[in-house]
């Protein structure tokens, strides 16, 4: 029976549901989705099955103007991401349509695209608009750029995402697979954790903390009664943040690591005992170990 193998890009502005969507492809929650902009750092492979095609996601950094280093390089993997794709597929969100940063991803497209690589578009949260608003959109964007396909979907609630599957399960080149059938990620399990501890400190700190702030494991001990030991560092840019995440006689931080060790505990399905430490690293956005750790280039955020 033939195989097929391949990876598809996932790109688009910031919050285009890229994440939602590449947890809904896989079937488990490998890249974190908050309502803040711009969660995803690392180039985060998901791998999905569809019948004999094993298609790898590589979920790319939303793509925006840059301004910082840490932002620069983000928006270096994501192209990177891109470049290195059989498929790259297009989120734009239905309510917001063609906004000047998405025609200034379509003109990158332009460039960027190397020659024979497959681009499609979805246009994802269709739910929030009527029918003839998305046909009138889907054709302006096919005006713009001559995608492969285009799909209507809604990463959140399912809609359409089996069809995108299939269809890019379809479209990959024939070969062997790149990885064991059972696995879902690419990343080491350490990354995955400390990504479902930063999840939840952005879901709790949006309002006070901005960006500045990573979480790394720093200790993983596999028991003999079949559960795991977490230690985990958060790293913030000032002692003022310390205190933020730590919150009021450490309830902040105690609530962060309940619903990091739950949500931890549920993808690993084995109990877990998380310990989390709150660490002031000033320069942390600006060492390259940092960037390395998140699977980002420290050089690509040179300006």
């Amino acid at each position: 029976m033939t195989t097929r193998a391949g990876f598809v890009a996932l790109i688009g502005e910031p919050n285009a549901g890229k994440s939602t969507l590449l947890n809904r492809m896989v079937g488990a929650k490998v890249s974190i989705v908050t309502h803040k902009v711009q969660t995803t750092r690392a180039r985060i492979r998901g791998i999905a099955m569809d019948g004999q095609a094993q298609i790898v996601f590589v979920d790319t950094p939303g793509l925006f103007r840059p301004r910082r280093r840490l932002d620069r390089a983000m928006v270096a993997a994501a192209w990177g991401g891109a470049a290195d794709a059989d498929i790259v597929v297009l989120l734009i969100e239905a309510h917001r349509g063609l906004t000047d940063g998405a025609r200034a991803i379509i003109d990158a497209l332009k460039d960027r695209a190397t020659p024979g690589q497959v681009v499609a578009l979805a246009i994802n949260k269709i739910d929030k608009v009527k029918s003839e608003t998305l046909l009138a959109l889907s054709q302006e964007l096919n005006a713009a750029y001559p995608f492969a396909r285009t799909f209507m979907i809604s990463a959140e609630r399912g809609y359409g995402t089996d069809a995108l599957r299939s269809w890019l399960g379809e479209s990959l080149p024939e070969g062997p697979w790149l990885y064991p059938e059972d696995q879902i990620a690419d990343l080491p399990l350490r990354m995955i954790a400390a990504e479902m501890t930063r999840e939840k400190c952005t879901l709790r700190l949006h309002q006070e903390l901005p960006y500045e702030l990573t979480v790394e494991t720093e200790a993983w001990e596999d028991r003999e009664d079949g559960s795991v030991r977490i230690d985990q560092v958060i790293f913030v840019a000032r002692d003022g943040h310390k205190g933020i995440v730590l919150g009021h006689k450490g309830e902040t931080v105690k609530a962060i690591g309940q619903q990091a060790r739950a949500e931890i505990a549920t993808f690993l399905d084995r109990k877990v005992h998380l310990f989390l430490t709150v660490r002031v690293r000033e320069n942390w956005l600006n060492e390259s170990e940092r960037y390395s750790e998140m699977g980002l280039d420290f050089r690509d955020g040179d300006a």
